[in-house]
């Protein structure tokens, strides 16, 4: 008697684009089972199992434990069913189901196997650099709507000549309903062009010859998966201060793309942790260790200031091919002036980089939707993104419990480094990175993200979140899609709590004491925040300790100039007057003086209590870095400094501010000034780091012993500074607390729209 039976399986997750119906069509198939697959619209995979019951069990369990590579199962359902005498297995057509909704893969870099095929001098791929298979290529990019099918992306331009499409029928083959499938004779092809549009060359003369103006010193843009670069040679000054000039970018850091890990490790120490996430087929651009003896002499040129170094490696197949004609390190930077998104199109290369480039390499696949390169740093073994986008995006992240709702939330995040997030069957989706939402060309590309996620999650918000901030334009924005679609709110979160809630729904964590530190953030009060201690949960915070509150004389001129900000720090005209001459933050005795007049009526003098303007202001008071040119630079250059300091012997001052411990920002600040006169720069910088760390610390661990909480986050931009994370990590794990940092969304403001939506939907749920 025979045990036939029949199962109808859904799986959802990342199963769409990933090679998974090749994987079940095998499977399945050597298991003796009938039956088919399919994608739905819904982007889950249906599959129909009818045979014996071993042959089914054994299929789920490799199912489960063993999926292609880029696929990430969230979840698996089986039914069961009258078998109806199927004998065959086949792949069938994609729905447009509207069941559910599903995830679609990020941009991976190119696999091995296309690689090796790449070079391999008797493949019909050899030299191409389009190729892919279900292994690897462009996703989320390319995808219009789901299914994800090759209708629905970019490559539908390029139909599929006869030999791609035997490949592409066949199910032992890695390119069986791989969707990007292309070659030479029936792919996207590429153009060189010369600084005025003209073409010069086309495929692979167009990457010799780019090669060449590369190495001859010229700057080259460089269309890729999603968006553009602009490139030049790393190792010669003189090209590289040409880039900064032509884009205004005169201190700013450059990432770095090396050929191979050993060109890496002449820049950069690496160790066993990230050479694995440099060879990861996510790609990232990681943040090294530059500290190495026999640097190049041309480090400090791409990271002017600082001691470390971003660098990547070769993710798509025209980057391998450029490397055969170029043997050091490329400065890829993203291909945009301030203010505006990166280029995706031959168009707005041209028209945005007029002036900046000597040439570009472009070609005609259609970038549906850009997509930044992820950054990251590790630190103590543990992962913190800088920017959470290609590679990642858009995979979804947990929502805690308390956020469960059936509304559904929108949130466009803060004004700086801005991502947006929506929620989705019980998950968060954050957006890749948009940038600074504060010009008209960026709020565009806010708008084209939203609607690019909403159609291919098919999610409808009922709620849409924002920042607590009156005049960003986000906020603006928020309200306007609750009033033209009739979305509840905006649900106005506080900054700095959206920072916590992140950290908290990231740790699936209810409540914690949680240390927020960053730059700007706009207060309850109507003040600058940034350096808090809060007790949070989901749904509310309470402000329980932080940093003394100083001012800002001239408001965002002390943020530009730091050194203003030692009007309001120090005592003593005379000092305050000689170090604002010598920091050119005046430029005249009388100009100090009505510095310090303004300090002395509150006159244009925020209120704040910003942990990143008291490391500006140390940077300033050290000479380190008196002027800013870049988000972050008086920080980042003060941590640079600090690296090779020693901790001196000092005792943190701290105060109260209505009932709550504060450190002490003013007398810091006088106390770093005094030794200065006898230490090291090196050891004041380390000192400041340990100073402030060490006291937020104590005061968020105090406050959680008291309420009995039993862990302390930390969250903001500042947690990006080494020193200053190990320090209150230590402090916590020492007091017997769990430290919460951050390991899967940036802790800086590309993660706060993640931390909205936990905010919103915990409120809209309670």
């Amino acid at each position: 008697m025979s045990d036939r039976t029949r199962v109808t399986v859904s799986v959802t997750g990342v199963v769409q684009g990933v090679g998974f119906r090749p994987f079940v069509y095998r499977t399945a198939t050597g298991n003796d089972l009938a039956g088919r697959v399919k994608n739905t619209g819904d982007g889950r995979v249906e599959i129909v199992l009818e045979g014996e019951a071993r042959g089914i069990e054994s299929f789920l369990s490799t199912l489960r434990t063993d999926p292609p590579p880029l696929a990430r199962i969230e979840n698996v359902t089986v039914e069961d069913g009258e078998p109806t005498a199927l004998d065959t297995f086949e792949i069938v057509a994609s729905t447009d189901s509207s069941g559910g909704s599903g995830t679609i893969p990020p941009d991976t870099a190119m696999c091995d196997a296309c690689l090796a095929d790449l070079r391999d001098s008797s493949s019909r791929f050899h030299g191409y650099w389009a190729t892919a298979c279900v292994d690897c290529g462009p996703r989320y990019t390319v995808i219009r709507e789901l299914p994800y099918d090759r209708p629905t992306t970019s490559m539908a331009a390029f139909p599929m000549c006869d030999d791609c499409r035997a490949d592409y029928g066949e199910p032992s083959d890695r390119r069986y309903h791989a969707q990007t499938i292309a070659c030479p004779e029936c792919g996207p092809t590429l153009s060189l062009l010369d600084g005025d549009g003209n073409a010069r060359a086309g495929g692979d003369d167009a990457i010799a010859k780019a090669g060449d103006r590369l190495a001859d010193g010229e700057l080259v843009a460089i269309k890729g998966i999603g968006g553009t670069h602009l490139a030049c040679d790393a190792t010669d000054p003189a090209v590289v201060e040409t880039l900064r000039e032509r884009t205004g970018r005169p201190e700013k850091p450059f990432a770095l793309m090396a050929p191979d890990l050993e060109a890496v490790e002449s820049v950069a120490q690496i160790s066993d942790t990230e050479r694995d996430a440099l060879e990861d087929t996510r790609r990232p651009i990681l943040l090294l260790d530059g500290r190495r003896e026999n640097r190049p002499d041309w480090f400090d040129t791409v990271s002017p200031g600082l001691k470390t170094v971003g660098v990547m490696l070769p993710y798509s197949g025209l980057h391998h091919r450029l490397f055969e004609h170029i043997e050091g390190p490329l400065v890829m930077t993203s291909a945009n002036m301030p203010g505006v998104p990166m280029a995706t199109d031959r168009a707005s290369i041209l028209a945005d980089l007029d002036g900046v480039i000597d040439a570009a390499l472009v070609h005609d696949r259609e970038i549906v939707m850009r997509c930044d390169d992820s950054v990251a740093r590790f630190s103590g073994g543990q992962r913190r993104f800088v920017r959470r986008s290609r590679g990642w995006v858009p995979e979804s992240l947990p929502l805690p419990s308390p956020a469960e709702t059936a509304e559904d939330v929108l949130a466009l995040g803060a004004e700086f480094d801005a991502t947006v997030a929506l929620t989705q069957d019980g998950a968060v989706v954050p957006s890749q990175y948009v940038g600074d939402v504060d010009n008209p060309e960026t709020v565009e590309y806010l708008r084209e993200t939203v609607e690019h996620l909403r159609d291919l999650l098919g999610t409808d918000p009922d709620v849409v979140a924002c920042d607590a901030h009156p005049d960003f334009l986000t906020t603006r924005e928020a309200r306007e899609y609750a009033e033209r679609e009739g979305m509840a709110g905006p649900v106005q979160v506080q900054h700095h709590h959206a920072h916590a809630a992140s950290l908290l729904a990231e740790r699936e964590r209810e409540r914690a004491v949680v240390i927020a530190a960053d730059g700007t953030g706009y207060g309850p009060d109507g003040s600058i925040w940034g350096g808090e201690v809060l007790d949070a949960t989901l749904a509310d915070f309470e402000r329980v300790g932080g940093l003394s509150t100083f001012s800002l004389p001239g408001g965002t001129a002390a943020i530009e100039q730091p050194a203003r900000l030692l009007a309001s720090l120090l005592d003593g005209g005379d000092r305050i007057d000689e170090l604002l001459l010598a920091r050119g933050a005046v430029d005249s005795q009388r100009a100090a003086a009505t510095v310090r007049q303004q300090v002395s009526q509150g006159i244009n003098t925020p209120e704040t209590t910003s942990a990143g303007r008291l490391l500006d202001a140390v940077s300033a008071l050290l000479g380190v870095c008196p002027e800013r040119s870049y988000e972050g630079e008086p920080a980042m250059k003060l941590e640079a400094a600090a690296v090779d300091g020693a901790v001196l012997d000092y005792d943190i001052p701290f105060g109260t501010r209505d009932g709550a411990r504060v450190v002490d920002a003013r007398q810091l600040v006088r106390d770093l000034d005094a030794l200065a006169d006898d230490h090291a720069i090196s050891d004041v910088a380390a000192t400041a780091q340990w100073a402030l760390a060490g006291g937020l610390a104590d005061v968020a661990v105090a406050v959680a012993e008291d309420r009995g909480v039993d862990a302390v986050g930390f969250t903001g931009g500042v947690a990006y500074n080494d020193a200053i994370t190990r320090t209150i990590r230590d402090r916590v794990v020492a007091a017997g607390l769990d430290f919460l940092g951050h390991d899967r969304v940036p802790p800086g403001d590309g993660g706060i729209a993640y931390g909205q939506v936990a905010v919103a939907a915990t409120r809209v749920g309670e």
